[in-house]
């Protein structure tokens, strides 16, 4: 990152300059990741497309600095520390507000990308027309070691699909600048990109997927899919914000916990070990 060298973390200080014309802009919410934030800034870093990094704070107590400190060069990362915490959805829809690219992409900072990954999704969308690309991820232990299982995607994706099924990972989605406007994330009591996957799928059509494990995931007890349970309710919730009635959300929730067990199981042939 480009700048001064300072690192206050009074208010909201931007750090380093934006880039030129970036094709995409990568939203990246941060909360004592200092861990892993290296691995997925570089990853963002190597894309082979213009990116913006739009590095948004949420008050992080951990040792952030240290790792910013190491990539000050790189004039592409913005970063921004909320005054007060807002939690990933308003810091996400914070950072879309503020994004300069053609392209809005969501990468959490404790996940990574694989080289090419934005370029084979502009590609896909480019040819298909269409408002939202996700690709297929490997699961990643919470040490980083990669598990070699892979919870893959259909090469399309229906809003049909979709009440069935969340198949669309947040780290996994590039969509249009405009779409990520029209459909900032709402309700953090539930699952709300689950929310947004919908809403853009219910007046855009379809969303298409790329079956190649370009996405990283970090496996986690922590945070918000950490415990099943909780899980269970917020995504009950999803229909409720959706405007479901509670029939029609418990047949919803049904064939999601079905569909759930059927992925885990059947996700590449490797068991995680404990």
């Amino acid at each position: 990152m480009a700048g001064d060298g300072s690192y206050e973390r009074d208010g909201c200080r931007e750090r380093g300059k934006r880039g030129l014309n970036p094709l995409v802009s990568v939203v990246m919410p941060v909360y004592n990741s200092a861990a892993t934030l290296s691995a997925a800034l570089e990853s963002a870093l190597s894309q082979q497309v213009s990116v913006e990094i739009l590095l948004m704070d949420d008050c992080s107590t951990d040792e952030i600095d240290a790792v910013l400190e190491r990539f000050q060069k790189y004039p592409q990362i913005r970063y921004e520390r909320n005054e007060k915490q807002l939690g990933a959805a308003k810091s996400r829809n914070r950072a879309v507000k503020e994004a300069r690219g053609t392209y809005v992409a969501f990468l959490d900072s404790d996940d990574y990308w694989a080289p090419d990954k934005l370029k084979k999704q502009i590609q896909a969308m480019e040819q298909k027309k269409c408002a939202l690309c996700c690709t297929a991820r490997e699961l990643m232990k919470p040490g980083g070691e990669l598990t070699g299982k892979v919870i893959g995607v259909k090469e399309q994706i229906t809003y049909r699909d979709l009440l069935r099924h969340n198949s669309i990972n947040c780290s996994s989605v590039l969509l249009r600048a405009e779409v990520a406007r029209e459909f900032p994330m709402e309700h953090e009591d539930s699952h709300e990109d689950y929310i947004t996957w919908l809403r853009i799928l219910k007046k855009y059509g379809i969303a298409i997927g790329i079956n190649e494990p370009l996405l990283k995931y970090r496996l986690t007890n922590s945070g918000k899919s950490g415990s099943k349970l909780k899980s269970a309710v917020m995504t009950f919730r999803v229909y409720r914000y959706m405007g479901f009635s509670w029939p029609k959300s418990a047949v919803c929730f049904i064939s999601y916990a079905l569909h759930g067990v059927w992925k885990y199981l059947t996700a590449g042939w490797k068991k995680i070990e404990t």
